[in-house]
């Protein structure tokens, strides 16, 4: 069967060794429409970021990079501006015709948690090939603010499908007509586009700016630390604000998206040439995200920006990313939102949920 791979058949790919782990997976890993990924016990501090390349291990790589060792047991700090490579808990069987990919968790990516998956023989990073057996691992390279992490923490997710199930532009329009997809017009053009909003109602606040020099965040800290102290409140009153090189942002999309339980999304850039910025850390919309039958009625998507080499008008309104829409194999019997454990159903503009 076409399709993204739903959590009631991801449960049975771990029953049948498709997906391993050590120690065994907890169903609390299961998403409705993804697994999440946990730490190993040990990080590798490398000299830079690497794929291991068709035909090598990482492994192998390791040794020509590796700097040294942390061990995470009792928990570690991942220091800000420097590569780690995480060996994780899980490793794949994938049967061919099946294929994975991989992404930062949301609060990975408000966190400015650069986290990718690399594979032996891999050329990509976040993609896994059909067929693939082997080890996974996760590259760590914290942007903003420096963590404290320990073995187990789930930073990253894999979604598994089989075949090509995205929607082109037809389908994409014949499904919003039929179940609304945006709260208004959709800008449909290669997905569904979407843009950030500047103008909140009833409020100058439109995002948050990473401050430079901060403390360390516990990962495992839910509400915890003060905002102020490691944000900067971004505000307008004209619908523009300018980027800075090299600073990291928290925005918020204009639109409300609905994800319908009998699909996913995946959040992918838009055109290069429409601004020297990148809106894409944290990717996965599950199937349900937003949507009324799991209790949404629209949640804005949280934009995660970095601005590159110079500093650039961001305008209400302005078009910076899409949401590439595809098939579920079935409708997972668990929806995002619903009765399990979702940070961000009925969002507006959100920090992680590190913060109070």
């Amino acid at each position: 069967m076409t399709g993204v791979i739903p959590n009631q058949h991801l449960s049975k790919m771990i029953a049948d060794g498709v997906i391993a782990g050590q120690p065994a997976i907890e169903d609390a890993q299961i998403q409705p429409a993804s697994l999440d990924l946990r730490l190993g016990s040990v990080a590798y501090r490398v000299r830079a970021s690497f794929l291991a390349g068709a035909g090598r291990t990482v492994a192998e790589r390791l040794q020509e990079f590796e700097m040294h060792r942390v061990d995470l047991t009792d928990g570690a700090v991942l220091e800000k501006g420097c590569v780690y490579v995480v060996p994780l808990m899980e490793s794949l069987a994938l049967p061919d015709g099946m294929q994975a990919v991989a992404n930062a968790k949301s609060s990975t990516g408000r966190l400015d948690l650069l986290t990718r998956t690399i594979i032996d023989g891999g050329v990509e990073f976040d993609r896994i090939a059909t067929g693939y057996h082997g080890p996974l691992y996760a590259e760590i390279c914290p942007r903003s603010f420096s963590v404290l992490v320990r073995p187990g923490m789930r930073l990253n997710q894999i979604r598994f499908r089989v075949g090509h199930a995205v929607l082109d532009d037809a389908a994409l329009n014949a499904l919003h007509a039929q179940s609304p997809l945006v709260d208004g017009t959709a800008v449909i053009d290669d997905g569904l586009g979407f843009s950030v909003d500047l103008k909140l109602p009833g409020t100058d606040l439109v995002g948050y700016r990473a401050k430079p020099h901060t403390g360390v965040i516990d990962l495992d800290r839910i509400g915890h630390y003060n905002p102020a102290e490691y944000w900067e409140d971004v505000r307008t009153t004209n619908g523009q604000i300018i980027l800075d090189p090299g600073a990291f942002y928290i925005l918020v999309s204009r639109e409300a998206v609905h994800i319908p339980p009998e699909y996913a999304a995946e959040m992918a850039p838009y055109l290069a040439m429409v601004g020297e910025f990148r809106v894409h850390y944290a990717g996965f919309f599950d199937p349900g995200f937003g949507h009324d039958a799991a209790g949404g009625a629209g949640s804005r998507g949280v934009l995660e920006v970095r601005c590159h080499e110079a500093p650039f008008v961001l305008e209400h309104g302005q078009v910076v990313g899409r949401l590439v829409y595809e098939r579920m194999q079935d409708v997972p019997t668990q929806l995002y939102g619903a009765g399990i454990a979702s940070n961000y159903q009925g969002q507006g503009l959100k920090l992680s949920k590190h913060f109070k």
